[in-house]
């Protein structure tokens, strides 16, 4: 399958991210959108970059910046002399792949204008609306540590990403062989498509086509229900949300050759789904995977 040459092609290229590109694959394919938060200097840019064209796919960046504005992002229209009318000029959204750097140093007007292309797959400039390229992927990063200047994703905004990663240090073996080899951006920036943009919206509409059984459904419905109940949940997962766990398991049964969703998609990939949608008491701020890791011990999964 052309699928495992993507996967076997990203693995080459980018060392020591096995983990941060099967998830990015998975929220790709359940036609989501992602959120890393990391340190600077982890990879995050050249992922997006490398997925990007390894699907044949095209690439925008978005550098956020406190005094971005939403015609920054989407587009304006411009007044041509020559024909003396207004022509509206793409912004950088107008790709299939869309890095956003550093999303939370926007204004949260500027936030805002992310919204609609998120999640309606449009963009309505001067009343007009306009439609984005499809499949369309957006990729938002931030900074866990540095505060000063930022301005926090509200509860709105973090629910339009499908899943919330980090990539971590590369392992030292890796990290050895990137400081004798030194960067090979330019080589990496160099690889071929292996996908086309009509192939990957067909493997997104096979996906939608993964069974679910009805114990793996009350499975589901079930840690949902728990998140709602637990006393140091304020506000647990909504329906969406729960349909957003149900869509990348679907994605990671494609993705390992299964047309039926088990238990341990479910269970493995709550903790990118799950915590940046709960909001806990105040005295448990910061200790949502720890909770989601209890809730999971204490639920029985049903048997295949």
């Amino acid at each position: 399958m052309k699928i495992h040459r993507v996967l076997n092609t990203l693995r080459d290229t980018l060392s020591g991210k096995d983990k941060a590109i099967e998830l990015s694959l998975i929220c790709l394919f359940a036609q989501g959108h992602l959120l890393i938060e990391d340190l600077p200097g982890i990879g995050k840019t050249t992922l997006a970059l490398v997925l990007a064209k390894t699907l044949g796919l095209t690439f925008g960046r978005i550098q956020g910046t406190s005094d971005l504005l939403p015609s920054d992002i989407t587009g304006s229209s411009v007044y041509n002399k020559r024909t003396e009318s207004f022509v509206f000029q793409k912004g950088p959204i107008f790709n299939n792949v869309v890095l956003v750097d550093e999303i939370n140093r926007m204004s949260p007007k500027t936030q805002s204008a992310l919204l609609e292309p998120m999640e309606e797959g449009q963009v309505t400039v001067d009343g007009v609306t306009y439609s984005l390229p499809k499949p369309f992927f957006l990729i938002a990063t931030q900074n866990p540590i540095e505060y000063f200047g930022t301005f926090p994703l509200p509860e709105a905004q973090l629910d339009r990403f499908l899943m919330k990663i980090s990539i971590g240090y590369p392992p030292r073996a890796i990290e050895r062989e990137i400081l004798q080899r030194g960067s090979l951006r330019d080589e990496k920036l160099g690889v071929q498509a292996i996908l086309t943009p009509d192939e990957v919206l067909a493997i997104q509409s096979e996906v939608k086509k993964v069974k679910v059984s009805e114990k793996v459904l009350d499975y589901l419905l079930d840690l949902v229900e728990k998140t709602r109940e637990h006393p140091y949940i304020r506000v647990g997962l909504s329906s969406r949300g729960a349909l957003s766990l149900l869509a990348v398991s679907k994605a990671r049964a494609y993705l390992q050759d299964r047309d039926f969703v088990i238990p341990e998609d479910i269970k493995e990939l709550s903790f990118y789904v799950i915590p940046h949608r709960i909001l806990l008491q105040e005295e448990y701020v910061g200790k949502e995977k720890t909770l989601l890791k209890e809730i999971l011990e204490d639920l029985k999964a049903p048997v295949q």
